[in-house]
């Protein structure tokens, strides 16, 4: 009866990660976090998921997905690498579950802009990857909650199950940032050609005026280029 217990727990659980593999394929950072939380919660049944992707130049977890509404968050809070209980989940790579009382462990960091801070159960685990971590997942209930060997343990193979997927992500989301950075400074560039043709004043100063432009209107230096560019094509089109 005890092995046959066992072989049904074994069946659910890979065939929830099945699932997962088969779920988690989004190459866009934002979609594919959202699955991660969809499943954690779904695994879990907790009233609150954070995710956190650690930045490896600075070394600091930052928080880029939440199951309840967090975005003006996102990206503003972050943990050093050892710091708080996510912090040290990524730098030990092991995952701590605790059911109760969960802001009274010492290493419990408090952030008073979310809520989740105040429940009581916390289980965190390492997103991994064949280098390392790339992130962790921060599950919450509000009440006490017994963490049962079979949620800890499918929740820590979920998070290397999507290591390399974040990992990939990630890869992309910088190289379109890149492009992106090359495409603002050819506009820029080209803005301050045209104004310094039409006002005969040199390249800082029509960076400068750029600049300040996009203070007093509080818009981007690639809007303001933009209208540089098409305010000089309709004047030439007259």
């Amino acid at each position: 009866m005890r092995n046959s217990n066992k072989l049904s727990i074994l069946k659910k659980e890979l065939t929830f990660l099945y699932r997962v593999a088969q779920s988690v394929h989004s190459l866009e950072l934002d979609e594919l976090l959202k699955e991660i939380v969809k499943i954690a919660t779904q695994v879990t049944h907790g009233d609150s998921c954070l995710i956190y992707i650690l930045d490896k130049e600075k070394q600091s977890l930052i928080l880029r997905a939440s199951k309840n509404p967090h975005k003006d968050l996102f990206q503003r809070i972050t943990m050093k690498l050892g710091e708080g209980i996510t912090g040290w989940v990524a730098k030990e790579k092991r995952p701590v579950a605790i059911s109760q009382g969960a802001a009274h462990d010492p290493r419990f960091k408090f952030f008073r802009s979310l809520p989740e801070d105040k429940f009581e159960a916390f289980l965190s685990v390492p997103i991994i990857n064949k280098v390392g971590v790339v992130g962790v997942i921060n599950v919450q209930h509000k009440k006490m909650h017994k963490h049962a060997d079979m949620e800890i343990n499918l929740l820590s193979a979920i998070g290397r199950l999507v290591g390399g997927a974040v990992e990939n992500a990630l890869l992309i989301e910088e190289s379109m940032a890149l492009k992106e950075a090359l495409e603002i400074r050819k506009l820029i560039e080209r803005a301050k050609g045209i104004l310094m043709k039409r006002k005969s004043i040199s390249e800082p100063e029509a960076y400068r005026q750029i600049q300040k432009e996009s203070m007093d209107s509080r818009k981007s230096l690639k809007e303001i280029a933009e209208a540089i560019i098409l305010a000089d094509k309709l004047q030439l089109g007259r």
